[in-house]
């Protein structure tokens, strides 16, 4: 099964490397790397360009943001399944496409564990994130997997679409919910931690950031799930990002104390 990567990215010459390494690094044969650049004015593409380039697929122009930039890699990928790598983020180890392709061979849909890291360097870990089967009632629960370690088969990318651009801060969100709640997908959980990611980022660097996600996610609820003004939802998923901090509290009481800076 070929493994296609989406890395969107602008100005990132300060981690991008990283990202990639960790995917020429993959001891999954069948891969690509389609790179999304919004034209960046750093280092970026040189980086870029200084890898071989049979596995990857580059684009640099101008975009409307991340996910406008991610709509444009979803028309480029060639891959039977294709998933999303931050450019601040790596994959945890060398088998991490690897688990994904067999995990995809058995279902639609796949995700796992993700670790949140100080940096690609020390690796310091500052929050875990522990992937849970779906529950019956799946988004409704407050449940939702990690989305830099949700793969899906092409049928699945297909159905779903592109994301919306209406939404700033969750739409990722919004596209793993409709792929599992609205097509009849099977999905299955892959129990390993998949990617490294970096502490910070659109919906993870702030309370008003958080705040917002959670506000769009709520309204992505509404539109596809019927729900009410306030759901269950709305207040279950940031318990239970709570309760990833509390396991981690357990290991190191003083990167628990950083949490509100790390949750999303």
């Amino acid at each position: 099964m070929k493994v296609s990567v989406l890395t969107v990215c602008r100005n990132s010459a300060a981690t991008i490397k990283h990202t990639i390494d960790s995917f020429f690094a993959q001891n999954h044969a069948e891969k690509e790397l389609v790179v999304v650049d919004g034209g960046s004015s750093d280092e970026t593409l040189a980086i870029v360009r200084s890898y071989p380039q049979d596995e990857i697929r580059l684009i640099s122009e101008p975009d409307s943001g991340m996910y406008d930039a991610l709509n444009k890699a979803l028309r480029l990928y060639t891959g039977d399944a294709v998933g999303v790598l931050n450019s601040d983020d790596c994959f945890h180890d060398l088998t991490a496409l690897g688990r994904i392709s067999e995990g995809l061979e058995q279902a639609d849909i796949v995700h796992g564990d993700l670790d949140f890291v100080e940096d690609h360097v020390s690796k310091r870990v500052v929050r875990r994130w522990r992937a849970a089967p779906k529950p019956a009632k799946g988004f409704r629960t407050g449940w939702m997997p990690a989305h830099p370690t949700f793969y899906v088969r092409r049928k699945v990318a297909e159905a779903v679409g592109t994301f919306d651009l209406s939404l700033k801060v969750a739409s990722d969100y919004d596209w793993m919910l409709r792929a599992v709640e609205l097509h009849g997908f099977s999905n299955a959980l892959v129990e390993h931690t998949i990617v490294d990611m970096m502490q910070g980022g659109a919906s993870t660097g702030g309370i008003r950031s958080r705040i917002r996600h959670n506000l769009e996610a709520l309204d992505s609820r509404r539109k596809w799930l019927s729900s009410g003004t306030l759901d269950f939802a709305f207040f279950a998923k940031p318990l239970r990002k709570a309760g990833q901090v509390l396991f981690l509290k357990n290991n190191s009481q003083e990167a628990a104390g950083r949490w509100w800076a790390d949750t999303e």
